[in-house]
């Protein structure tokens, strides 16, 4: 049996008894999280991901969006079986680069179980990888190395800002339930340096990054569809991170985030506070899914439009995670000015999303 079979075989299996298996921990608004602990695995938990987006620019003022992340899944399936083949611990893998003079996301994506001295998502720092794809810290420092079909990656990530705790002290609600929730922080205004391949051609490029490390053991909401995701290294400094869960019928369910000034000062948004407009639509000439790809987010006082930095960021990941998604390069605007760069995510177009 191929690998890939057996992995969406088993992911299928989790899939159908998600709702009425237990035995994951919950996620507790007591739990404080603690660093460096927590910037690694937390392999109890249901999923788990690890999701560093930004934008790059050449010397020669070339301009590209890059994306990698990675996934972590306990299915429960075979805890008991003492193989080392029992696949206790699912890893997965999304990497892709924006490039304007493509015209199309160029995108890859890597599945495997945990083991083997072949991919691993190691306990108490940032060090998760599958062959030769890694992404895996050294202090203030992270490095992404990622080997696809049709360009690469060999990028250093360095902090220049505190770690962002989402919610409230790193709970972070995703629906009316207290059970709703993930433990969620982010580390924005990353600064980014290293190399790009595409098209046969390498080129040194820098820029700003924005990572993203969430867990949880809940699977979406049975009222959500997906979610509407935009993570902003604004120009002065600050960051926002905003979402939106939508409901069957496209409309606001749960929606939250944060907002961060220059000077530190950090604002949770209440559900009440975020909203999302369509002002574009694009539709995929691959799967006929038609996604908002520019957006007019508001958050609290805040207001930004959104626009793509090229239209089609489609990500098909069915031969990994099994869903089509919209993962963009975009830029912020507030009265006509470009005021920060950013990623925008848009699940649950094609298909009702599956965690």
């Amino acid at each position: 049996m191929r690998r890939r079979d057996f992995l969406m075989g088993a992911l299928a299996i989790a899939a159908s008894r998600a709702r009425a298996v237990e035995g994951y921990p919950a996620v507790d608004k007591g739990v404080k999280l603690a660093f460096p602990r927590d910037f690694g695995s937390h392999p109890l938990f249901r999923n788990e991901w690890w999701y560093v987006t930004g934008w790059l620019r050449t010397t020669a003022g070339r301009e590209f969006g890059m994306q990698i992340t990675f996934f972590r899944n306990r299915p429960r399936i075979g805890e008991e079986n003492p193989s080392r083949f029992a696949p206790k611990q699912l890893l997965f893998a999304h990497a892709a680069l924006s490039d304007p003079r493509v015209g199309r996301l160029l995108h890859d994506q890597r599945a495997a179980r945990a083991g083997f001295g072949l991919a691993e998502a190691a306990q108490g720092a940032t060090d998760v990888r599958i062959d030769d794809w890694s992404l895996k810290a050294d202090g203030e420092r992270t490095f992404g190395r990622i080997a696809a079909r049709e360009f690469d990656f060999a990028l250093e990530f360095r902090s220049t800002q505190p770690i962002l705790l989402e919610g409230e002290a790193g709970f972070s609600r995703k629906g009316p339930r207290p059970q709703q929730a993930s433990f969620y922080y982010s580390r924005p205004h990353l600064s980014v340096s290293g190399t790009v391949g595409v098209k046969g051609e390498r080129h040194a490029a820098g820029g700003d990054a924005w990572l993203d490390h969430e867990w949880s053991s809940e699977p979406l909401a049975p009222e959500a569809m997906g979610w509407d995701w935009v993570g902003l290294n604004l120009s002065d400094g600050g960051a926002l991170m905003a979402f939106r869960m939508r409901d069957r019928n496209g409309g606001k369910f749960w929606a939250g985030g944060s907002y961060r000034t220059a000077s530190g000062r950090t604002r949770v948004l209440a559900p009440g506070e975020v909203n999302f407009q369509a002002l574009k639509t694009w539709r995929s000439p691959r799967t006929g899914t038609q996604y908002p790809i520019a957006m007019r987010v508001g958050a609290g006082d805040l207001q930004f439009e959104l626009e793509p930095l090229m239209d089609d960021q489609e990500l098909d990941s069915r031969a990994s995670t099994g869903t089509i998604y919209w993962e963009g390069a975009v830029r912020a605007r507030r009265n006509g000015r470009v005021v920060g760069l950013g990623y925008l995510e848009l699940t649950g177009y094609w298909k009702r999303l599956e965690l």
